[in-house]
């Protein structure tokens, strides 16, 4: 997570809801030994201790102004667009693109220069010569953690197949601490790891579209709100009329 995402946030702000973004990234996919990148949280984090998680993070203030080399596909936009506010998925695409980079070192973007001033966090990205590009990523769930947790995030989780990453995969000497044990686990072995429970529907949903490259039509939506915990399908905003 961005440190910037913190700054001036205080105890009572933690405690509220934050958008979030997730990103699976699928090795060997249409393979026989599919595989998947995790990493360790460490004993001592707030949130999910010791559980191995997919690179993630809370969204932060800047992620809504720096450019994508390539948006979102259509569907995409369109889905996570439903019961959220407008404009978001550009600032969600950006935070799940910069959580690979801080968390794993891997570069999910599009050969090219930056035009503008290229903020702290995006300088190591910037100096492989690339621009973010959220062109192959694909909006496959949402999660809204349940309430009474020390962090409560509205996470939404991006699929992407590994080819479309820039780089060597198993290079991951420019990663931040906030991972341990970073590793491409095979579908087949991850649910031996100490899983959250969430990651585990996750991985449900994303074993049964291994075949299909194509974004969903509908998105699942565990909403965990005050009252009770819902299972929902996005299915995107209704078109306005051309009346």
């Amino acid at each position: 997570m961005s440190k910037t995402a913190l700054q001036g946030v205080t105890s009572e702000d933690r405690s509220a809801i934050r958008n979030a973004a997730t990103i699976i990234a699928l090795r060997d996919r249409m393979g026989d030994n599919p595989k998947v990148l995790m990493g360790q949280r460490g004993s001592k984090a707030v949130f999910m201790p010791n559980k191995f998680v997919f690179p993630g993070g809370a969204v932060d203030l800047a992620d809504a102004t720096v450019p994508l080399a390539q948006p979102l596909p259509a569907i995409c936009r369109d889905r996570l667009a439903d019961q959220a506010s407008t404009g978001l998925d550009h600032a969600l695409a950006i935070a799940a693109i910069r959580e690979l980079w801080e968390e794993t070192g891997l570069v999910l973007g599009h050969p090219g220069t930056w035009k503008d001033t290229i903020a702290e966090d995006w300088r190591g990205f910037a100096a492989t010569g690339h621009l973010p590009s959220a062109r192959a990523l694909q909006f496959v769930f949402r999660a809204l953690t349940p309430p009474g947790r020390p962090r409560r995030f509205d996470a939404r989780f991006f699929l992407v197949d590994a080819d479309e990453i820039s780089g060597d995969l198993d290079d991951f000497s420019r990663a931040s601490d906030e991972l341990s044990h970073l590793q491409w686990i095979p579908l087949n072995k991850v649910r031996s790891f100490d899983l959250p429970f969430i990651t585990e529907v996750v991985l449900a949903e994303v074993t049964g579209r291994l075949k299909d490259r194509t974004p969903p039509r509908s998105v699942p939506y565990f909403c965990n709100n005050d009252e009770e915990s819902l299972f929902l399908r996005l299915k995107g905003r209704p078109m306005p009329s051309s009346e």
